[in-house]
């Protein structure tokens, strides 16, 4: 692939991503769509292949009037997309706490917010070996670092020993530490933290020596289960010490699936109103120097559905069955992978799917002689069960297991 030297950045001369997905695309286009399963695709399609688009929500798009579309937003986002988030985030759950919002182009810029804000240059931000690559590419434009603990241990259980070890290690030469979480539905495994699991989390945080800013990034929550059930986690969080900092990657692109109009949030969970306010600033301050403003759109698109009941119950019940088709494909990949003699990492809920691999490159370029195309990751294989249906799961799963095997 190679790579270039700019600033002292080393920068891929191509996306790994965009690659694979550039040959599934010439493959489709060569043999047929029928004939190429294509589990690059980090978005949901349907059984024909074709992007899901919820209709409920392109209706309250068409109600939209020129001024939504050509204005600008406020820095932080309209005010009714402030409350939209925090509606869709916490659902029936009230936060105890003081609560902020700021209106990001997408996930990512919600991660931007964490990294510019609770980081100097320098520093290492601790988060899961598995873990989105795009994270070290965050960082690494920000003069950052990513330091990762083991996720799985030998068991394949959240690994809270090595957690508390890499965390102890930083706080020791640290003043803050910003620690990312990936859950519910991570990305690229799928696996969701157990209410066990937040314990532990929760006690080693507790324990920290230092201040930790803790970032969860909740991107796939609203398909990662049963709404109530997916955010049983969060009165655990009332739990945490003074001198712990909550912030919410919150992605309204996924929720809504329309990932074009690159719509999110970072919202913060205070102890005070003084450390609100100091994000509210912070945060404020870093969307004007780079993006300035994000999408009116999407963010009055968002308001008006979580303003209305009934659009939402439409909205809602509509991603349901998407989200139970979702829940559907990963299930019969794991058990097929299974019936043929291998696991995949834990596997909850999620676009996602990875199986460990010895040589993940080697096993794909196979795949790839096979019309089946998946992500090579350092220590696995990412398959995107959001981007094939039930039928393809079984034909990727068991080609990988032959070769695995």
């Amino acid at each position: 692939m190679g790579f270039v030297k700019v600033n002292d950045r080393t920068i891929p001369k191509e996306d790994k991503v965009f690659a694979v997905s550039g040959r599934a695309k010439a493959a489709i286009a060569a043999k047929g769509k029928d004939q190429v399963v294509d589990a690059t695709i980090g978005a949901l399609l349907d059984d024909n292949g074709d992007l899901v688009v919820m209709t409920s929500v392109m209706e309250a798009i068409g109600t939209l009037k020129p001024a939504d579309y050509a204005a600008y937003a406020p820095i932080a986002g309209v005010p009714e997309f402030k409350e939209a988030v925090q509606k869709a985030l916490f659902a029936d759950y009230s936060p105890k706490g003081h609560v902020a919002v700021c209106a990001t182009p997408g996930g990512t810029g919600s991660l931007t917010h964490a990294m510019s804000n609770y980081t100097n240059v320098g520093d290492e931000i601790l988060t899961h070996d598995w873990c989105w690559a795009n994270y070290k590419g965050i960082a690494d434009e920000h003069g950052r670092s990513i330091m990762t603990f083991r996720f799985f241990d030998e068991d394949g259980k959240f690994d809270s020993a090595d957690l508390k070890l890499k965390l102890d290690e930083l706080s020791a030469k640290r003043d803050q530490v910003l620690l990312i979480l990936n859950t519910p539905a991570h990305n690229p495994t799928g696996y969701s933290l157990t209410l066990e699991d937040w314990d532990n989390v929760i006690n080693i945080v507790n324990a920290a020596s230092c201040k930790v800013v803790l970032f969860l990034d909740v991107a796939y929550i609203d398909f990662a289960g049963e709404p109530d059930e997916v955010r049983a986690f969060l009165p655990k969080l009332e739990g945490l010490g003074d001198h712990v900092l909550v912030l919410f990657g919150y992605s309204a692109s996924k929720t809504l699936t329309a990932y074009g109009m690159r719509c999110g949030a970072t919202v913060c969970l205070a102890k005070t109103e003084e450390e609100a306010e100091d994000f509210t600033k912070a945060v404020g301050y870093t969307a004007r120097s780079t993006w300035s403003n994000c999408n009116r759109s999407a963010q009055v698109v968002m308001g008006k559905i979580y303003s209305d009941d009934a659009l939402q119950a439409k909205v809602d019940e509509e991603r349901r069955g998407y989200r139970d088709m979702l829940l559907e494909r990963g299930r019969i990949f794991e058990k097929t992978l299974r019936d043929n003699g291998v696991k995949s990492v834990p596997f909850t809920a999620g676009f996602f799917i990875t199986v460990p691999a010895d040589d993940p490159a080697g096993i794909c370029a196979k795949l790839e002689e096979q019309d089946i195309f998946c992500l090579a990751l350092a220590k696995g294989i990412r398959v995107s069960v959001a981007s094939i249906s039930k039928e393809k799961c079984v034909r990727c799963a068991e080609a990988m297991a032959a070769l695995l095997k």
